[in-house]
């Protein structure tokens, strides 16, 4: 096995594979990349047993062949070596050799045949979407996922796909995203699976050319994402996703609208005097006023009053001043609407024009 690169040829693919590659491992084999050569495509393969990247290189002249290198190293080598730079790779017995320019490596590896091959299931369903799209979607659901919550259906995202439309969930049981979009063309099935939190935000990453054009396939239990000259797969998370629907069915006071930018700086303001670790704080709701204050253990405390538009009667509500600021902050119109249950079980944060995004924030009891 032999070949020669370009620095910047391996660079990117390299760095994007380490990646799902886990510090610790429980099999040595794990911290290695899998390079295979063959007809002058060289393939690199990361995994971790439940998220895999694999990415294809065309390359001129090489003699095939499958060894596994010690990914990190691998990287910081190529890394390291200067803009440009021509690399050879050589298989001799059980070592790799590493040249470049004045440069001398020599890598210790183990053989190809002991990599652990990624158990996938037939992927019976497929879809075409944006890259940029897709993004935009994960962007706007990706920060309300759970992280090692119990209820381990919530450290993930519920991808939803009926015909040709798309909708996004993610909850961490305080707080919930939902964003749908219409896809180009109609998929002719239904279907709902919960992607796992360390695949979607290695997803998010990979999603860097907003005009590319997506193939996804998935089947109950895997999904398989060919991005340009990459291939992403992840198992899925073997669960149902709770019931929101309910959320919608109840009455609401009327809508309360204010300026974004003005709720963020106040908001923001108000917070640096929260209790750290609940972050509340009280919003006092009249008619055209809205006034926020809040408190700490070592009795300082904050107000800030905005003008706002509602009508209706006053209302006093807590919410945790992180979940409503990242709600704020990923709205794309200038004015926020916010609208609260009547039970003060929910409070949803949209924009006034139709909207495929809606934000839900639990309040707390102060």
């Amino acid at each position: 096995m032999k070949f020669i690169i370009n620095r910047e040829e391996i660079l990117v693919p390299l760095q994007q594979i380490v990646s799902v590659i886990e510090k610790r491992q429980t099999m040595p084999i794990l911290s290695n990349v899998l390079m295979v050569i063959e007809e002058n495509q060289l393939t690199l393969t990361g995994t971790d047993l439940e998220i895999q990247i694999i990415a294809k290189i065309n390359i001129a002249t090489a003699d095939p062949g499958s060894i596994t290198v010690p990914a990190r190293k691998f990287l910081d080598i190529c890394r390291l070596l200067p803009s440009g730079a021509e690399i050879k790779f050589e298989l001799q017995e059980d070592k790799v050799k590493i040249a470049s320019s004045r440069s001398r490596f020599s890598l210790s590896c183990l053989p190809a045949d002991n990599y652990p091959e990624f158990a996938e299931s037939e992927l019976e369903n497929h879809l075409f979407i944006n890259a940029g799209k897709f993004k935009k979607a994960l962007d706007k659901t990706v920060f309300c996922m759970a992280n090692q919550d119990v209820r381990y259906y919530l450290n993930g995202l519920l991808l939803n796909v009926s015909n040709s439309k798309l909708k996004l969930v993610a909850s961490d049981g305080h707080r919930l995203s939902i964003y749908e979009d219409n896809l180009d063309q109609a998929t002719g099935f239904e279907a709902r699976i919960i992607l796992p939190r360390k695949g979607v935000l290695e997803l998010s990453r990979l999603l860097d050319d907003p005009e590319a054009e997506l193939k996804v396939e998935f089947s109950s239990n895997n999904i398989r994402i060919f991005i340009k000259n990459l291939i992403f797969s992840a198992k899925l998370v073997d669960s149902k996703y709770p019931d929101f629907g309910k959320v919608f069915q109840q009455e609401f006071f009327n809508q309360i609208h204010i300026q974004k930018q003005l709720l963020k700086e106040a908001l923001t303001r108000v917070a640096i005097l929260a209790n750290e670790k609940f972050k509340g704080v009280t919003f006092d709701i009249s008619p055209g006023s809205l006034k926020m204050s809040t408190h700490n253990p070592e009795h300082d405390e904050a107000e800030e009053e905005l003008v706002i538009e509602y009508t209706g009667e006053p209302l006093t509500i807590a919410f945790n001043a992180q979940y409503l600021l990242d709600a704020v902050s990923n709205l794309d119109s200038e004015l926020a609407v916010l609208t609260i249950a009547s039970n003060a079980s929910s409070c949803f944060i949209d924009e006034p024009q139709n909207c495929g995004y809606k934000f839900i924030v639990m309040p707390m009891r102060l």
